[in-house]
């Protein structure tokens, strides 16, 4: 076969059977063309070095982290590496999508064996070169070595021999061990971060194509609602505008509701219309959900057994009836939006029966389904290009923005007789009012502590939300498991669950059901430990008991003496043994949780006040986390930090109200985000286990 012609097959656990293309682009030649032993990189003969970040980036930061994995095991010089995105290529790339809190475990072996295999064809090249056992050769800063005598080559140097040589199988290759990572665990400035700072294009509200226009779909402010008629004429004479028409939708939140569609030239234009749109909307089957109905009946279902039972073991009757003090209380946690800093926007050109696409989303692969169900069409017909995204939280899961883009440009070009590329942007009312929200819910939680002071019965009612009318379909969020903290450690507990029909959509949002759990549970682990006299680390720390995983050989599972560990960790950085029953100096006091979720062990400390007039100020928080090696200490120190701020944001009074099918809020004036003189100072320890 022609070299040029000559497909590699290097198989990568985890991602299957990867095609790694080492064949020449348009207007290479053997000499000049970069070696590409796989889809992830690429080496240039002047030794700079591409890698191809697969996952989406919604500042998460792996497509950092990513690039680090693989110029690990390379051993490459990290200042002669840039990262791009990869195509949407699930067959050469395996899974593509940011969402389960996953990315990094997920394809942590794929990244270095791929690492891994471009090294040793580099290893390889030179030992033929200078006729040596491979064996004797060392790697480093993007150069391979012979140390007996002193030789030395660059791997752009060697790239045009390995490029010929055949891809090894990566499985039989060696890995670096943990001791010897040069890359890994040091303190690495996003890939991006140069380009974010000077506003250069990287997100979905960034793209631009050729003929290019804008548009904007108006929805009924009730889920489900449908256009009856709307002022279209007038709208068509307004300046900038090109098109106006009603969109029927396909009844999915996922995917288009019905509305009004406005094209125009700018989106200033386009957003002017918009705000002159009178819609006369039909109801009949819109939503008429209510937070404030949905709370009074959460109060009287907490009253009695729950409707569908979860998990029980043990007697809690009868532990209860032993108890020598009872607590109950009852927690409500409101809805809340995604509020990512870069609203909902995606780019589409339908022409010739197939769909392009420039989405912002955390879900390419979903991407190309829904749009190709949406318009009707093959997935093969779909082409998806992956920008940043300017936040994610899960909202990108879903992949609304993008099939309403796909439908208006194919609806457009239908109208206009010509295919039509533009721009979908939605505002950040858009925003707030058509999410797919964190649900709401509430919890009537009862405990039993014994003579002892101990724990010894845990009654969990969990009172939420379905999507179907039987109250089956529990919503995102609307859950509990029995794996949850602290149910698997007791031996008495009951765990139930109620739920109210919902027609608002509700989807992931920032470790789903966890978000609302932690607070929960943790907060009334504190209850009992007041209520037992104790001091509430060593009521945690009774709790988890011996070290032992509670899921044995179970990847996501809490292992109780990583627990342990960090909330040890956090109270001592804390300085917890300095306080009497939490309160230190000064009128502050100290406030501890721990939580197990999505594999990461992680204990916080907060110190606080609270003012003459009741008004509560987080001064310090303590991180102790646990979640195995830390790839990027400075990624991994930035999630700790936006978790605490995020979390102290939402704690100070976040809440969407759902009244009549329809979200009241409307922007940021209403749903105020933390600001910088209210963050707290955030101090980040962890335990590499």
């Amino acid at each position: 076969m022609q070299r040029r012609q000559f497909l590699k097959l290097a198989g990568f656990a985890g991602g299957g059977l990867i095609l790694g293309i080492n064949r020449l682009e348009a207007g290479e030649s053997p000499e000049s063309a970069p070696f590409k032993p796989n889809p992830f990189l690429q080496i240039a003969r002047d030794g700079s070095i591409v890698i191809y970040s697969k996952s989406p980036e919604i500042g998460q930061g792996i497509k950092t982290s990513f690039a680090m994995i693989i110029a690990e095991e390379l051993d490459a010089d990290w200042q002669r590496v840039r990262v791009e995105q990869a195509p949407i290529d699930t067959r050469a790339y395996g899974r593509q999508s940011a969402g389960g809190s996953r990315s990094i475990p997920a394809a942590w072996d794929q990244l270095r064996r791929a690492g891994a295999t471009a090294r040793a064809m580099l290893v390889t090249a030179a030992a033929q070169r200078w006729q040596l056992s491979a064996a004797e050769l060392q790697t480093h800063d993007s150069r391979v070595s012979h140390g007996v005598s002193g030789r030395s080559l660059g791997y752009g140097e060697l790239a045009a021999a390995a490029a010929a040589l055949p891809v090894p199988d990566s499985a039989s290759l060696p890995l670096k061990f943990r001791g010897d990572y040069r890359l890994l665990g040091q303190r690495i400035g996003g890939v991006d971060n140069d380009k974010i700072v000077c506003g250069q294009p990287l997100y979905g509200i960034d793209v631009q194509v050729p003929g290019m226009r804008y548009a904007t779909l108006q929805k009924c402010p009730a889920f489900g609602g449908r256009p009856r008629a709307a002022n279209l004429q007038e709208i068509l004479t307004l300046p900038g505008v090109l098109d106006a028409f009603i969109v029927e939708g396909n009844g999915r939140a996922d995917e288009v509701l019905a509305g009004v569609a406005v094209i125009a030239q700018s989106t200033w234009a386009v957003f002017k219309a918009k705000r002159a749109l009178r819609i006369e909307w039909d109801e009949t089957n819109a939503a008429k959900d209510s937070w404030q109905a949905a709370a009074s009946r959460a109060r009287r279902l907490a009253e009695r057994p729950g409707l569908n039972s979860v998990h029980q073991s043990g007697d809690v009757d009868r532990a209860f009836a032993a108890a020598s003090r009872q607590v109950k209380s009852f927690y409500t946690y409101p809805f809340l939006s995604h509020a990512t800093l870069e609203p909902q926007n995606c780019t589409a050109l339908f022409r010739d029966g197939s769909v392009e696409i420039w989405a912002p989303t955390q879900t390419p692969e979903s991407t190309i389904r829904l749009a190709a169900s949406t318009l009707g069409i093959a997935p093969e017909k779909v082409t998806v290009h992956q920008t940043r995204a300017g936040g994610g939280f899960g909202r990108r899961l879903k992949n609304d923005y993008a099939c309403e883009a796909a439908l208006i440009s194919k609806l457009a070009g239908e109208r206009a007789g010509t295919p039509v590329a533009l721009k979908l942007q939605w505002t950040r009312e858009d925003d707030l009012a058509h999410d797919h929200y964190r649900a709401g819910g509430f919890r009537a939680l009862h405990a039993a502590i014994d003579a002892e002071g101990r724990l010894s019965a845990w009654q969990d009612h969990l009172i939420g939300f379905s999507s179907d009318a039987d109250g089956h379909k529990a919503v995102t969020g609307s859950e509990v498991s029995p794996n949850e903290f602290p149910i698997p450690l007791l031996a008495n507990t009951r765990i139930e669950t109620s739920h109210t029909p919902l027609q608002v959509p509700c989807g992931a949002w920032r470790a789903p059901g966890s978000n609302a759990s932690a607070w929960v549970i943790q907060s009334f682990v504190h209850e009992l430990a007041v209520a037992a006299k104790r001091d509430h680390r060593e009521f945690l720390l009774e709790i988890l008991g011996e070290p032992r995983w509670l899921e044995p050989g179970k990847e996501f599972s809490l292992n109780t003496g990583r627990a342990a560990a960090v909330i040890k960790l956090a109270t001592e950085k804390a300085g917890w043994d300095r306080t009497r029953n939490g309160v230190i100096a000064k009128g502050h006091a100290l406030g501890l949780a721990f939580h197990f979720s999505h594999a990461g062990h992680v204990a916080e400390v907060a110190e606080v006040s609270v003012s003459h007039d009741g008004r509560l100020q987080l001064h310090r928080v303590t991180v102790a986390a646990d979640v195995g090696l830390i790839v990027n200490r400075s990624g991994a120190e930035a999630q700790c930090q936006g978790a605490v701020v995020d979390g102290f944001s939402t704690m100070l009074g976040l809440a969407v109200t759902v009244e009549n099918g329809r979200i009241l809020e409307s922007n940021f004036h209403q749903y105020p985000l933390l600001r910088m003189p209210e963050a707290p100072i955030v101090d980040v320890h962890f335990i590499e286990s």
